[in-house]
């Protein structure tokens, strides 16, 4: 009888605990999406079960403690969030509580609408335009943002170089160009791709603007005196 009790206490306990835990319908269509991280990087929100989950970084079932009204703490954060509409422009945001009572409130991650995609979605499902869009909007916003890092599109366009996929490359190494039009080394990658997809004409005038702006350039040189016809 006394086990029969302990029991019961325990389940009840456990029920309670779960109906504190479960989130609303209305919540959960109103949190359920895609948010702004950054600029090129999303924050994933959706439910199972009425618990709500993360994806984040790579990570695709972080699950935050719930700790109030649509309020959680995010242990891979290190921070509590809240979910809130801006009244400024009625958008639907993650919100970093803040760790003061009287420090400023900030709307940090907008909502994605239904339509939006990140410039690196649009670049993975092959829609260069898009993605170039994309990179020259947070260029004009913030020209030294992480995710528009020269280096960044120039690893990428070499990594797809080396599986052979040279369209792809040569995409990339464009959007790089684009982005970075008075650089030599992003016409000198372009050049290369060019080369090992078998457009030597091309090659050869990519490797004279990277010549132009920078005279050193002995894999340049070398090219052109090569296959320059007009030599």
């Amino acid at each position: 009888m006394k086990f029969k009790r302990l029991f019961l206490f325990l389940i009840t306990l456990l029920l309670i605990n779960c109906s504190n835990n479960a989130n609303s319908e209305e919540f959960i269509k109103k949190a359920t999406g895609r948010y702004y991280y950054n600029s090129d990087e999303l924050i994933e929100v959706y439910f199972d079960n009425s618990q709500l989950f993360m994806k984040w970084r790579g990570a695709n079932s972080i699950q935050p403690l719930k700790v109030g009204d649509e309020t959680f703490f995010v242990k891979e954060m290190n921070e509590k969030i809240k979910f809130l509409k801006n009244p400024d422009n009625g958008k639907d945001y993650i919100v970093l509580v803040p760790k003061q009572e009287n420090d400023t409130l900030f709307y940090n991650f907008k909502k994605l609408g239904l339509n939006e995609k990140l410039p690196s979605e649009f670049l993975k499902n092959n829609e260069f335009e898009k993605a170039l869009e994309g990179y020259l909007a947070i260029k004009k916003k913030d020209s030294l943002d992480s995710s528009i890092n020269e280096n960044l599109f120039n690893r990428m366009g070499y990594n797809e170089l080396r599986d052979k996929n040279y369209d792809k490359a040569l995409q990339i190494f464009k959007i790089n160009i684009a982005l970075y039009p008075y650089s030599n080394n992003v016409y000198d990658s372009y050049a290369e791709a060019l080369m090992k997809n078998g457009d030597t004409v091309a090659a050869v005038v990519n490797y004279k603007k990277s010549l132009a702006l920078d005279s050193g350039n002995s894999r340049a040189k070398r090219f052109i005196k090569k296959y320059d016809t007009n030599n």
